[in-house]
């Protein structure tokens, strides 16, 4: 019995050991700075005519459609939220409308939903042009490839 949980456990690390090898071997992505990605925010705001917004000293660069009026969300606030989110071809990736498919912790979100949420209160609504370093860097996470530049419209619906 002895021997088999040795070679059992043996086993699992050598398995353990091969799939980390062999995800280390796949070339490693390099994230994008926030200024390789500034021109193609600054293109999408100038093609899409889109003015009043403001450079946040991170990068983002955001736009308050609708301050609103209610509470303001902290990191450790759930979130209830409306969105949409695209791509700077204007393709959504996703989106939802339904609130209570969401009631997330900010400070559990990407870095430019933490920093562009807060800056309006319940009931508002904000547009955040993202560089990739403040999303999800170089890795490719659902239908969104790595170093992705995107657009997120977000009303705060509801803060708790």
């Amino acid at each position: 019995m002895r021997k088999q949980s040795l070679v059992l456990c043996f086993a699992a690390f050598l398995l353990f050991n091969l799939s980390c090898s062999k995800n280390n071997a796949s070339s490693p992505c390099t994230n994008h700075s926030i200024a390789q990605d500034e021109p193609v925010i600054l293109t999408y705001l100038a093609n899409n005519n889109i003015t009043g917004y403001v450079k946040h000293p991170s990068g983002l660069y955001y736009k308050i459609i609708t301050p609103g009026t209610g509470a303001s969300a902290g990191l450790s606030s759930k979130v209830f939220v409306k969105y949409n989110g695209t791509y700077t071809n204007n393709t959504s990736f996703d989106a939802v409308s339904d609130p209570s498919k969401t009631g997330w912790v900010l400070g559990t979100l990407i870095q430019a939903w933490q920093i562009g949420i807060p800056l309006i209160q319940k009931g508002g609504k904000i547009q955040l042009f993202v560089p990739s370093a403040l999303a999800y860097g170089c890795q490719q996470t659902g239908p969104i490839p790595g170093n992705s530049v995107l657009i997120f419209e977000v009303e705060l619906v509801d803060v708790l």
